[in-house]
């Protein structure tokens, strides 16, 4: 049993509660919230941890979507239009995919848990992370992705999905679950789509796909047309759309489903979204592949994500949040730091189906601690000051563990 308290506890809970001089005592979840002489009174034989003045105890952050496979790139990829960034991803994957190795996938994994993210959503494409994914003391749903729009190789790549979908099941543990990917609406079969979305109905697995990421997939679904008809001509001549909009975000229906990017998306389909799960923001990734940006106000359930290195240069979630506070020019920047905390907490949480995210008795005890630089007089303001300020964590717990 282990006590600790802080200056400022935010709750982050809907209503972004913030609480001064409490404590929260825990083992693997949270047991009480309360002050420290409360505390100590009813738990005598607790560890205590008071920490610095200044300090803040939160939840973990959690980042719904990151790519791993391709970390080793800092200036290889081509940014500026997606089309473009695609073709230097095919073009240089085989070395890049050489310089990612276990190694450093492992660091860049450590250096994501020291920023205080202490669970992903790990979208794997081909599998060689899933080592990297069982070793780190990270919460990981780890997203076995099935991709190809050719129905002539259906059979084969859905094989080749199921053997690396078994193989992460095998790993499965209290920090470790697995779950599938379906790639795009312009990348996946329905056929394809289908068979593994009734895998996950039938082992109540969480899903993710990417929707509507630029406007070339926009051009590609509506009409068959613009910059991705030359790019499927390189590969399968002929080739015409699989998927229209709205009636692939139907195959989700009965899932529990987590849409990435959708900043090309229409109202209508932001209005289907929304009701059939979570939508995952990545401000910094639509910024460099020339995407635009997601309009936050028509989205219900909004998640945080950097999504992988091929498209960002930080998979620290205070640099997103940073990126997304400037992104939102429209938005009050203290309404909007406080959405953006949550996003980044309990409703990724939500979203993966974690019973984490939130300070509240009977969650589980994924915490951080964090330092401002000084007492904060307004806390309405504490948020923004966090998301300014906030590069690591001084203090993590993971299920109660505290992390060295």
């Amino acid at each position: 049993m282990t006590i600790i308290s802080a200056d400022y506890l935010l709750v982050c809970d809907e209503v972004f509660t913030v609480l001064e001089k409490c404590a929260v005592c825990f083992e693997e979840e949270i047991k009480e919230v309360a002050s420290l002489e409360v505390l100590i009174s009813k738990y005598p034989d607790a560890k205590v941890i008071e920490c610095e003045p200044y300090s803040v105890l939160m939840p973990g952050l959690i980042n719904p979507h990151v790519h791993l496979e391709f970390s080793a790139n800092k200036t290889t990829l081509q940014y500026g239009e997606f089309i473009a960034w695609l073709n230097s991803v095919i073009e240089h994957r085989d070395a890049l995919s050489q310089k990612c190795d276990e190694a450093c996938m492992d660091k860049v994994l450590d250096e994501m848990l020291q920023s205080g993210t202490t669970t992903i959503g790990a979208i794997s494409s081909f599998g060689v992370d899933l080592n990297s994914c069982v070793k780190t003391p990270m919460n990981v749903v780890y997203f076995n992705e099935v991709l190809g729009s050719n129905p002539a190789a259906v059979d084969a790549l859905y094989g080749d999905f199921l053997g690396r979908l078994e193989e992460s099941r095998r790993c499965e543990d209290t920090n470790f679950t697995a779950a599938i990917s379906i790639h795009s609406p312009y990348s996946t079969h329905p056929i394809l789509a289908k068979k593994a979305l009734e895998i996950s109905k039938a082992r109540d697995m969480v899903v993710s796909t990417h929707f509507m990421e630029s406007q070339a997939e926009r051009d590609w679904i509506d009409s068959g047309d613009g910059l991705f008809k030359s790019f499927f001509e390189n590969f399968l001549p002929n080739a015409k759309p699989v998927n229209k909009g709205i009636s692939y975000l139907e195959l989700f229906k009965e899932q529990k489903v987590l849409f990435t990017h959708a900043t090309k998306a229409t109202d209508t389909e932001l209005e289907l979204m929304n009701s059939l799960g979570s939508i995952t923001h990545c401000p910094v990734s639509n910024r460099l592949l020339g995407n635009g940006k997601l309009d936050i106000n028509k989205v219900e359930n909004l998640t945080l994500g950097t999504d992988g290195l091929s498209s960002n240069n930080s998979l620290n979630m205070w640099n997103e949040m940073r990126s997304a506070v400037m992104m939102h020019v429209e938005e009050e920047p203290n309404v909007l730091a406080k959405r953006l905390m949550l996003a980044a907490t309990s409703n990724g949480a939500k979203a993966l189906d974690k019973n984490s995210g939130m300070i509240k008795e009977g969650y589980d005890a994924d915490m951080i601690v964090l330092s401002l630089p000084e007492c904060v007089e307004n806390l309405d303001a504490i948020a923004l000051f966090l998301v300014l300020h906030t590069i690591e964590s001084k203090k993590i717990f993971i299920k109660g563990k505290e992390l060295k």
